[in-house]
């Protein structure tokens, strides 16, 4: 073949490759000009989508990104709302942008939390307090002590991922601290004198009844306008339907009944396996390594219309016949 139309051939491949190469990305950009970014990365209708879900937004990495890369996040999630993406942008960083984002800003205001109170941090954070409040129950400073922390650290969660469409006042959430910090202080300090001649493993089981018997108070105590006013109820297509107390009644049971479960693995069963190593030759020897070890080891609803409250029936039935037969409402985290 002549070296000519040889070249010609080559430079007439290349030029088409990149047209093409052009066009794709072309293409892709004007996907991404409409690509969703608040859209769930997985499937929210079943039970592994919604825990790939919230592993990816309460990934304890995150805690550790500098203050531009979450600025970055925040730009890049308000551009791709706006429909404003930069050429260029890859899906994954859209992707990766909004989870730091998840994990860093308000949902409801968009400001930046702190990072104590983000969900990021409950991980490390719980286990820290957690395993420190399981190693540290012998003596009554040292118990009132991380009993108190404990509080502090919730306090400070519950505040830094408040409802801004229903704000708590401080003087509510002030009321919630003391009395939470009061019932998990009182408990431990009561079942410890009660459990001094128990055998030692029922001593280790009291940070878990404080802990329970704060979440029973904390949470209905913070929620309480809930309670009075009612919260919203929604048909499945997100339809607003009306304010029921009797959901949030059904919501704050759950809550507290899933915060105590959540607790219950780690506090009851930790507490045996440590009672187990600790008579171990090794571990009494390095008793500096009995906390560290302790902390490592720690590591949408819907209800029947019939079920709520009378009046609200009658005025969902009265817009829309038979045809709602459930109402959703969020219970709350």
């Amino acid at each position: 073949m002549d070296s000519s139309l040889l070249t010609q051939v080559v430079f007439g491949c290349q030029a088409l490759e990149y047209r093409i190469c052009r066009l794709c990305v072309n293409n892709m950009e004007s996907d991404l000009s409409s690509f969703n970014i608040d859209a769930p990365r997985w499937d929210q209708c079943t039970f592994l989508g919604r825990v790939k879900h919230f592993f990816n937004i309460t990934d304890p990495r995150t805690v550790f990104a500098s203050e531009q890369e979450l600025d970055w996040a925040k730009a890049v999630v308000e551009k791709s709302r706006m429909g404003l993406v930069p050429p260029g942008t890859q899906v994954e960083q859209l992707l990766y942008a909004k989870k730091l984002y998840d994990s860093a800003f308000h949902p409801d205001t968009g400001e930046k939390m702190n990072v104590i109170g983000r969900m990021s941090f409950q991980v490390p954070g719980g286990m820290i307090i957690t395993g420190f409040m399981l190693q540290f129950y012998r003596t009554m400073p040292a118990v009132i002590f991380w009993q108190w922390v404990n509080q502090s650290f919730n306090a400070l969660v519950n505040y830094t991922n408040r409802n801004a469409a229903s704000p708590t006042s401080v003087r509510q959430m002030a009321l919630s601290y003391f009395t939470a910090t009061t019932t998990a202080v009182a408990t431990a300090v009561g079942m410890n004198m009660w459990t001094k001649r128990a055998p030692p493993l029922v001593g280790r089981w009291v940070p878990f009844a404080a802990v329970a018997a704060a979440n029973c108070v904390n949470i209905p105590m913070m929620r309480q306008q809930e309670l009075i006013q009612g919260i919203c109820v929604k048909d499945r297509d997100q339809n607003e339907l009306g304010c029921s107390q009797r959901a949030a009644a059904v919501g704050i049971t759950q809550v507290v009944i899933s915060r105590i479960t959540m607790a219950a693995p780690g506090m009851i069963l930790l507490p045996v396996i440590m009672e187990r190593l600790e008579r171990l030759r090794m571990m009494k020897k390095v008793r500096v390594l009995h906390a560290p070890l302790q902390v490592l080891l720690c590591g949408c609803f819907k209800l029947p219309v019939s079920y709520l409250e009378p009046e609200l029936q009658d005025t969902i039935k009265a817009k829309y016949g038979e045809q709602v037969l459930f109402a959703y409402f969020n219970k709350g985290l």
